[in-house]
């Protein structure tokens, strides 16, 4: 009888363990998916088709954890401590500016209500996803993690790429025949079907083209992987849908940011020798195609190529308006800064401040902070587009060094990483590829909840699990414990 309980006891710890494992996994083929009308109770994860699958995920580990007694948490890891630091720091100058934010109130929103908002939003990503996502990964191997997570991403990448084509057909070639299977995709969880008329601009499955961009930034380096892994010529193909989708979504931040995630897989390529004939390759396909298409489309693609680099101005030009609200509130941030250049005025609090201070060449004739961004009827709060000067408002210079020092961590490990060539190689790879996309496009966006980073930042800790950090005057290296 005795061994019997055992037994079930055992079985229902197995069940629970592979249950948050799929959630997890699901949730990471689920990052695009939010272009449906969400959940409006969950805040900032309304439209996170993928935060209902971590949600669930770390629920269903800390009853997995409870019944086993132990959680496993990588404290000791040094980049899970530096994270610590920093969300340490978000938290004592918020403190700090405790006065302030009892006076707080914008958007039908108390300055009290919007801390606790962001402070949820900032555990759920930073801490539980991190520590959920952490016990998932680390009960792999390094390469069955990468093929894992590889294989997963590349599914989401056909949904995604599928339902793009269309759009492509649709919206650029006038191919209106395409609407009715397109229209079959709304049948697909967390997806609705909707076509930009407005701008003729690529989502996919995504809300919105910049969410595509952001998409394709977190996958960018595991498709690129496949160039190093497969063979032939249909390795080349997911890393050119990638390219080519960043293309055509029409988003501008898009093209240059996958530009850089480009030019940093190459200088990987050639660091390493038995990597060169790839690099040849890539190039010499590279100039056949730049011949093909300079003889019958260099003209269209020239002013297409000027058109994109000279679009970010604020006097005149199809993104106008986008840009002068862009700018106009980076800058009232930057005010925010020079006026509390220590403490900042508290996490998430920069809205409040800012209001009164975005320039009049940013709101005069801007229909954008007429009806969002200063509209009392409108709820949601104006987005920083920039979380380095977002950090700056908030947290002070202080914090706004932390998040420097704490991405420069990340990029410093994963490099060393690289350089010692093991197990880990691969994956370290793509982690550094995503986190050039990820560097370059907290340019352009302000929230810390940003999945795939949280999910990089996870398979790093893993990967550093048992290490500790060690500078030598020789060679400056990371040493296994």
């Amino acid at each position: 009888m005795n061994q019997s309980v055992e037994l079930d006891k055992n079985y229902v710890g197995i069940s629970l363990k592979q249950l948050f494992h799929a959630l997890v996994f699901l949730g990471i083929f689920f990052i695009p998916f939010n272009s449906y009308q969400g959940i409006p109770a969950l805040g900032e994860f309304a439209k996170e088709s993928c935060a209902l699958f971590f949600i669930g995920a770390s629920v269903v580990l800390l009853i997995d954890s409870s019944k086993k007694g132990r959680l496993v948490v990588p404290y000791k890891n040094f980049l899970f401590q530096a994270s610590l630091v920093l969300f340490f720091w978000f938290f004592i100058v918020t403190l700090l500016n405790i006065p302030s934010i009892h006076s707080y109130y914008f958007k039908q929103t108390s300055g009290y209500e919007r801390m606790l908002r962001q402070f949820f939003v900032l555990f759920l990503s930073g801490i539980l996803f991190v520590i959920t996502f952490y016990n998932v990964f680390k009960d792999y191997g390094h390469l069955q993690l990468f093929y894992k997570i590889r294989r997963v991403f590349t599914w989401s990448l056909w949904i995604v790429g599928s339902y793009a084509f269309l759009e492509i057909l649709i919206l650029k070639l006038k191919m209106n025949v395409f609407h009715y299977p397109l229209s079959l995709y709304k049948y697909f969880p967390f997806t609705d079907v909707n076509l930009d008329y407005g701008h003729y601009r690529i989502s996919s499955v995504t809300f919105e083209a910049p969410a595509l961009a952001t998409y394709l930034f977190t996958i960018s380096g595991w498709m690129f992987s496949y160039i190093l892994t497969g063979k032939g010529i249909k390795r080349f193909i997911p890393a050119l849908v990638v390219v080519g989708l960043a293309l055509v979504s029409d988003s501008r931040a898009g093209i240059f940011i996958m530009m850089f995630q480009c030019i940093g897989f190459g200088l990987l390529l050639i660091r390493k020798r038995r990597h060169h004939k790839i690099l040849i390759a890539i190039l010499g396909v590279l100039l056949l195609g730049a011949i093909g298409v300079g003889i019958f489309k260099g003209k269209e693609i020239a002013e297409y190529v000027v058109e994109k680099a000279t679009s970010f101005d604020v006097r005149d030009g199809q993104h106008t308006i986008s840009n002068r609200s862009r700018f106009g509130i980076q800058y009232a941030s930057y005010q925010v800064f020079l006026e509390h250049p220590l403490t900042g005025v508290g996490y998430g609090m920069q809205a409040y401040e800012a209001k009164s201070k975005y320039p009049k060449w940013a709101t005069v004739n801007n229909w954008e902070f007429r009806l969002k961004y200063l509209n009392e009827e409108n709820k949601a709060f104006p987005p920083g587009y920039n979380i380095y000067t977002r950090l700056l408002a908030e947290t002070g210079i202080v914090g706004a060094l932390l998040f420097l020092i704490f991405l420069g961590l990340i990029f410093w490990t994963t490099y060393r990483i690289i350089l010692k060539g093991d197990d880990r190689y691969l994956l370290a790879v793509v982690i550094y590829i995503s986190m050039i996309g990820f560097f370059f496009n907290f340019l352009k966006m302000d929230s810390i909840r940003v999945f795939g980073f949280w999910v990089n930042f996870a398979i790093l800790l893993t990967l550093t699990a048992g290490s500790r950090f060690v500078w030598k005057h020789s060679n400056k290296e990371i040493e296994q414990s």
